[in-house]
């Protein structure tokens, strides 16, 4: 299958041997509201403690009347890095990217290069599909490989009472209410979650892992 170049846009990481959370819903010029935009990255051990949670939001700030029309960009290649040395290196790559209504996932496996530039691992061995969840509709989960994939718009999980954060950034309030306004609620994201057996990626060791998305050159 033919390979194609990447060329990266945005990032974001994140560490942890069971949980990790980064979210960033203001970014640089250059991908603050387009299609590679990365709002939230999570990991966490799943139901199956034996299972590994990966979930990747891209797109925040969608309305519900912009919900439905939203879409995953086929030029964007969302590419989970898991590094099992601690050389913050990746050493296997979970990589996600939309077509015709389907979410493709190839992986975990060796990337075929490190850093900025990815190309897309494609091999019938190591390749999923799910269909993309409608807006509205039943969360369509497939399993493939001992994994569980999902990809589609879901309700944007961060809460940030942005508000109060910019009185107390102006000096105006000494801290944030309990519980706060969520400047958040009502918008939405469009999600890739990938469940992953520990097994698949290093056992029980330590590891680091971060989400990034590429844009195709």
């Amino acid at each position: 299958m033919k390979k194609t170049k990447i060329l990266i846009a945005a990032a974001i990481l994140g560490i942890g041997t069971f949980v990790a959370i980064a979210a960033d819903h203001i970014d640089a010029p250059a991908v603050q509201g387009g299609t590679s935009d990365i709002t939230d990255f999570y990991a966490f051990r799943g139901e199956n403690t034996s299972n590994l949670v990966l979930v990747a939001n891209v797109q925040g700030l969608l309305t519900p009347g912009n919900t439905a029309s939203a879409s995953f960009d086929e030029r964007v290649l969302l590419e989970f890095n898991i590094d099992t040395d601690g050389d913050n290196v990746e050493d296997l790559v979970i990589q996600a990217t939309p077509r015709d209504g389907k979410m493709y996932f190839f992986g975990p496996t060796a990337p075929t290069s490190t850093g900025l530039n990815s190309t897309i691992v494609s091999t019938s061995a190591n390749a999923g599909i799910v269909d993309i969840t409608a807006y509205g509709e039943t969360a369509i989960v497939e399993e493939f490989a001992g994994m569980k994939l999902f990809a589609g718009p879901r309700d944007d999980p961060f809460f940030f009472d942005f508000n109060k954060y910019t009185e107390i950034i102006a000096g105006d309030a000494t801290g944030f209410a309990s519980p706060g306004d969520d400047t958040f609620a009502g918008s939405n994201v469009l999600s890739v979650v990938v469940e992953v057996p520990k097994s698949m990626i290093g056992g029980t060791g330590t590891i680091n892992t971060w989400v990034e998305s590429k844009r195709k050159q």
